[in-house]
């Protein structure tokens, strides 16, 4: 089938407004916010608005042999979504339907174009809360949460995306609907088919349809924020609270770079003063006299451990403040260039020695890097800015995104905890995983997409 024949095609499936081909609008749709990530031209974006018509558009993508590349809305930072030349972009976004809450279950049936936040606003009115919270919640879907089994502050609790999953609904690579997992709390039939696709970035299939757990609203949370004068006590406060087993609902950390550049931006004092090096910002949602014994326990561990302030509110504007400096970092740097933001988790032992390697990194290579991450479980987002119209500039900052992912690694860690691989970190996933991984990787891919017509070259290559 040729390619005119195919977009033809499609047309008649879907109806000509939802095949898109006008090179202007189709760009649009060719990229993710991973500005190192190389992109291509699809051959068309088609817009879906069922199950039904996805598998349709697979089957006739199949059928032609044009790759297929999954996308939601873009928010993604690794290339994952990125098009590739002559593929067909399938767009989930017009899956926008939140099926079915049932409150007394804690579960609901979602589809993948629904945004994260209006989700979490949804089952909140059920007395209901959603966890995961990538810091895109406001415009990133449900799918592409799926996609790249994304994370957010609150994992430290709640933990990522695959851990609300109880079942899915996939588009297999030769048109047939996959529905796997369950609806019950425990569930051990068969392979847990519904993890194998959670971050699988759209390399074995489509998500259509996902069945997750709820938890039960929170209380408001109370918040402790606390200064440090070295990284390494910070580091250190951190360690203390894993090992004597405090579990806060959030607990963040920002380095000076990121500290001064949120104040700037905020143009207000976060009270650290200007000789902190290290900030930790730490959340509990236990509610009461629970919550204040949690703050509590701390608030004195980090005095314990050199805190040059602590300092603890159950003000809920007060505690929104707080965390919205630390939100607000990556806009923040803007005003300095473009930010390219990495994404490696180490143990949590380990944290203030990757924060001392950028520090070097970023003597290095003459460019501003700042830290800030997830403290209470060690994902941390060195973001790296440069001058995007110097070359040199970006060459150093590429330099320094893969020397900051080898620090990483050679601290025990990953190279990635919530951004996924994509199309920029596919060597490094091999060096991770190893030959016997990535074979088995190939393996499945193989098994389930014969035709490597899924989100070709990203994640890993077939060859």
């Amino acid at each position: 089938m040729s390619n005119e024949a195919l977009v033809t095609r499609l047309r008649d499936l879907l109806g000509k407004g939802a095949v898109l081909t006008d090179s202007d609008v189709t760009a649009s749709y060719a990229r993710d916010m991973m500005p190192l990530a190389p992109s291509g031209t699809p051959l068309a974006v088609v817009l879906p608005a069922n199950a039904a018509e996805v598998q349709a558009v697979v089957k006739a993508c199949t059928e032609a042999k044009v790759p297929i590349v999954p996308r939601g809305a873009g928010s993604g930072l690794s290339g994952a979504a990125n098009a590739i030349d002559g593929c067909v972009t399938l767009s989930l976004t017009k899956l926008n339907e939140i099926v079915e809450i049932d409150a007394g279950n804690r579960l609901a049936v979602v589809q993948p174009g629904v945004v994260n936040l209006d989700f979490r606003n949804a089952v909140e009115k059920h007395g209901l809360f959603y966890p995961p919270d990538p810091s895109s919640y406001d415009w990133c879907t449900i799918g592409g949460n799926l996609s790249t089994n994304a994370g957010g502050l609150c994992c430290v609790k709640y933990g990522v995306t695959t851990d609300s999953v109880l079942g899915l609904e996939v588009v297999l690579a030769d048109g047939s609907l996959l529905k796997t997992g369950r609806r019950t709390v425990k569930g051990v039939a068969g392979y847990d088919l519904a993890r194998l696709f959670v971050g699988s970035e759209g390399t074995l299939g489509v998500i259509t349809q996902a069945t997750v757990q709820l938890k039960p609203l929170p209380q408001a949370p109370a918040t402790l924020v606390a200064g440090f004068g070295t990284t390494e006590a910070a580091g250190e406060a951190v360690a203390r609270v894993v090992r004597e087993g405090l579990v806060p609902s959030l607990l963040e950390i920002m380095d000076a770079s990121s500290i001064k550049a949120s104040e700037a931006y905020l143009k207000t004092d976060l009270g650290a003063g200007s000789d902190c090096q290290a900030l930790l910002i730490g959340q509990s949602d236990a509610g009461g006299e629970v919550a204040r014994r949690e703050l509590a326990a701390l608030e004195q561990i980090c005095l314990d451990c050199g805190a040059d302030l602590a300092y603890t509110t159950e003000d809920l504007e007060e505690g929104r403040m707080l965390l919205h400096a630390r939100r607000v970092v990556l806009t923040a740097l803007e005003t300095y260039g473009l930010w390219l933001t990495d994404d490696v988790c180490v143990p949590r032992t380990r944290i203030a020695e990757l924060i001392r390697g950028c520090e070097k990194i970023s003597s290095e290579v003459g460019l501003r890097i700042a830290v800030v991450g997830h403290a209470g479980d060690g994902n941390m987002h060195p973001t790296i800015v440069y001058q995007p119209d110097d070359p040199d500039e970006f060459e150093r900052a590429q330099r320094a995104f893969d020397e900051i992912l080898e620090v990483g690694l050679s601290l025990g860690g990953t190279v990635t905890g919530e951004h996924g691989v994509g199309k920029i970190k596919r060597e490094w996933l091999a060096r991770e995983i190893g030959p016997v991984g990535l074979r088995v990787h190939q393996q499945i891919k193989r098994a389930l997409d014969p035709e490597n017509l899924f989100n070709p070259g990203s994640m890993f290559s077939m060859t």
